[in-house]
């Protein structure tokens, strides 16, 4: 169903404080603390002596305490101490690869051994003061593809999001979708037309009017296992659309890192940088809230469709034009997940007996 040999954010860095973290990812169940020094710690959300959740316990001296019976484990997976008892011949539970880096904690929940810290991707925008970033997180019921294709295909803001950035100007303009080695690209461009009212807003925000007619990019770009970036902005008409200068646009970068936590459940973490009005603390807040509205407006599709897909597997999908971005991030996907089964795969077969 999805990757493991790769980064996914695991949690925002300021959703660690002095208590440990349980959160499921790819289908495992990890135990995210803070250990010495405020280093990011990462191992199996399970206690060696009676299965308890570690991430119900607590955080002393670094390490991690069972909040059942007071087992000590280290961020190795190795039981350091427990009251009483000798723990030599205690089994080893799994430790994580983590990196809190960006504002974001990223774990690597496949094979260890390959865990890069330079696979991470750059984010400009995190580390670059001209930029202004805020977000937030969703839980939601739904397979991590399902939002790939919702981000990859933004022909559904027409209809889901009406109030805020949708028009019908957007049907009207076809996306061109290419593929860039495991990136996947999907751009529309509009021109001459009214700003819907989160466009309008920004424009405002950027001391820019925002009543007369500009030129709507979205740029929507995948990449593995489950990062969707998307470039969009409006500038006023004539001024070179994408292209135009900063004094002339309002443009934004959405962030969305989904994270699988289980077939059919993800964590959806949200927000928009922009690099303009950069030290505007309101218009930061203010752009966040409005996002938050409109990413809040899809939960209820999402869900419903998956359930709908859930009660009739039989049923074979439309691949239309405005899917492409979707279909290609798939294959993207499956290609991937097939190159870390071989091995396995392999294995197998030279382990069966013939008959």
């Amino acid at each position: 169903m999805y990757p493991k040999n790769t980064w996914y954010v695991a949690c925002t860095a300021d959703e660690l404080s002095d208590k440990p973290l349980g959160r499921q990812i790819c289908g495992e169940k990890i135990a995210l603390y803070r250990a010495q020094e405020g280093r990011v710690a990462a191992v199996e959300d399970f206690c060696p002596h009676r299965g308890a959740p570690l991430s119900l316990g607590y955080v002393e001296n670094g390490n991690l305490v069972c909040g059942y019976h007071g087992l000590v484990m280290g961020g190795d997976g190795k039981t350091v101490e427990m009251p009483g008892q000798r723990v030599r011949g205690f089994p080893c539970i799994k430790p994580y690869a983590v990196v809190e880096r960006y504002g974001f904690v990223w774990v690597w929940p496949g094979d260890q051994a390959q865990a890069d810290p330079n696979l991470i991707p750059h984010l400009e925008w995190a580390v670059n003061e001209d930029w202004a970033y805020g977000g937030g997180l969703f839980h939601i019921g739904c397979d991590y593809r399902l939002m790939i294709d919702n981000l990859m295909d933004l022909t559904h803001e027409t209809y889901v999001h009406a109030s805020s950035i949708g028009q019908k100007e957007i049907d009207e303009a076809p996306p061109v979708t290419t593929v860039h080695g495991d990136e996947v690209v999907t751009a529309r461009h509009m021109e001459n037309i009214m700003a819907p009212p989160f466009w309008r807003m920004a424009l405002r925000g950027n001391g820019l009017a925002d009543d007369v007619p500009v030129d709507r990019w979205q740029i929507c770009r995948f990449t593995p296992p489950s990062h969707v970036l998307i470039e969009v902005g409006v500038a006023h008409a004539g001024k070179g659309g994408y292209h135009a200068a900063p004094q002339h646009k309002a443009s934004s970068i959405v962030v969305d890192f989904i994270t699988p936590e289980t077939d059919t459940s993800i964590w959806y973490f949200w927000g928009m940088a922009r690099n303009f009005a950069a030290q505007d603390q309101a218009l930061t807040e203010s752009i966040r809230e409005g996002q938050g509205k409109i990413f809040s407006e899809d939960l209820e599709m999402l869900e419903r469709q998956q359930q709908n897909l859930l009660a009739h597997p039989q049923r074979n999908l439309l691949k239309l034009n405005i899917d492409a971005g979707g279909v290609q991030s798939r294959k993207i996907l499956e290609r991937l997940i097939a190159k870390e089964r071989a091995p396995e795969a392999q294995l197998i077969a030279t382990t069966v007996t013939p008959a």
